[in-house]
Parts: C-alpha cells; sequence; structure tokens
C-alpha cells in the first residue's frame, strides 16, 4: 500500500484538529500548535488531553506537518512500527533534527522507547529517535495479560499521586547524568524521566484523565516559544 492511500486509512482513525482554550494564558494563550506523533498509536487520547488544556494541538504524520508545531507527543502503541512508518513517511531525519535542535517532545510507553538513545531487546533493525540518555528495555513487565496500575509519588507534579497505567510498558535500565528521574516502582524501577525540553513516561497518563505531565510539556513549549 503506497504511503497516501495508508495515511488515508490513519487519518479516518484519528480525530481532527482541537482547538479549545480552557485554561489560564499561562499554559495555552498564544501559545503556538503542538503535535500528537499520528501513525501509530493512542493519538486521540492525547490530541482530547492537549485540547482541555486549551492547546491547539494537531496530528503529524509528514515533514510539512512537523514544521508547523513548536512540540510533540509520541503516543503508546507499537515502537517497531513507529519506526518503520516514521522512515516509511520521511518523519524520522526531520524529527532527529527538531528533537537535536530542542523541540520539546513528550514520549509515553513507545514513545519513551523512541526517545531513547540506546534500547534493549530491540527487534532485527529497530532504530529509535534518540535524543534522551537512558537505555530502555521494551516489554520489561510482560505481555498484555501482565498489565497493571499503581500510584506513583512524583514530587515534580505536587503532592496528589499519579494513577499510572502500565500496558506491554517499557522500564529505564540506566539513565546518564543530565537525565532526571521522575518517578520509580516501589522495586526501584524507573519509569519517568527528564532531560531539557524531553519528557518521557512508561505509563499512559493519557487514558486516566491525569493532566499534569501534559501540562509539563506545554510548559517546555511555551519557555521556549
Amino acid at each position: 500500500m503506497p504511503p497516501e492511500a495508508s495515511a488515508r486509512r490513519w487519518s479516518a482513525s484519528t480525530s481532527p484538529t482541537f482547538r479549545r482554550r480552557t485554561v489560564s494564558p499561562s499554559v495555552a494563550g498564544s501559545q503556538p500548535p503542538v503535535g500528537v506523533f499520528a501513525l501509530q498509536g493512542d493519538v486521540r487520547e492525547h490530541l482530547a488531553v492537549l485540547a482541555s488544556l486549551g492547546a491547539d494541538a494537531r496530528p503529524v504524520r509528514r515533514p510539512e506537518e512537523l514544521d508547523e508545531v513548536a512540540g510533540l507527543v509520541i503516543p503508546g502503541g507499537e515502537s517497531s512500527v513507529m519506526d518503520k512508518l516514521s522512515r516509511l513517511f520521511g518523519l524520522r531525519e526531520p524529527l532527529r533534527q527538531r528533537i537535536a535542535a530542542g523541540m520539546p517532545v513528550y514520549g509515553t510507553c513507545a514513545g519513551l522507547i523512541m526517545l531513547a538513545d540506546r534500547l534493549q531487546d530491540g527487534i532485527a533493525g529497530q532504530q529509535t529517535l534518540g535524543g534522551l540518555d537512558i537505555v530502555a528495555r521494551r516489554n520489561a513487565f510482560g505481555t498484555q495479560s501482565d498489565s497493571f496500575e499503581t500510584d506513583l509519588t512524583i514530587p515534580a507534579l505536587g503532592d496528589a499521586p499519579v494513577h499510572a497505567v502500565f500496558i506491554r510498558a517499557p522500564v529505564v535500565e540506566e539513565v546518564g547524568d543530565r537525565v532526571e528521574v521522575l518517578a520509580r516502582l516501589d522495586g526501584g524501577d524507573i519509569v519517568a524521566v527528564e532531560q531539557g525540553a524531553l519528557l518521557a513516561t512508561a505509563f499512559h497518563p493519557e487514558i486516566t484523565h491525569e493532566d499534569r505531565f501534559h501540562r509539563r510539556f506545554l510548559e517546555h513549549v511555551a519557555v521556549r516559544a
């Protein structure tokens, strides 16, 4: 199937642009548009959270759409498929260049894997976009049936716990000196990190009505606007 036909098929399954203003100008205001990588994954959920925060949020499938946004969310999904599709649609190198230039990016689950500089247990030929000085391991907690939920204490986000859903989730095995660890499980596994304008979680805040990570992402965008 040619890329154009595939794009039409994915377009039918993802949400249109959201532009609802519901929060203070300090978070939204005249902030430039942000995007959600929309070739694969739970795109609608992220668009909905960003819209609820007042962001002009758009699906991104092609380089010209990436050019129009000031920050990007990479959703949960299948990292190896995201890798292949990003190359097929000509997004891989433009994404790598924008990340290297300082574009804010928030990755959840597969998005964390895509942002990792180094990957354990990837499939043959799998590549990441890089940017985060971490080693990520795919499917660290087992299969789909091993998915679980837990509450996390994340001081950087305030006193209220974050209810985290882990679905075939990765884990961060190693972090570089510039990486801030935001959250760990009780056993010590690292599940949320930040490095400059790059933010990543092994879990899915977008499906539990938890918007603090998306707020943090939008704050990074606002600082660099």
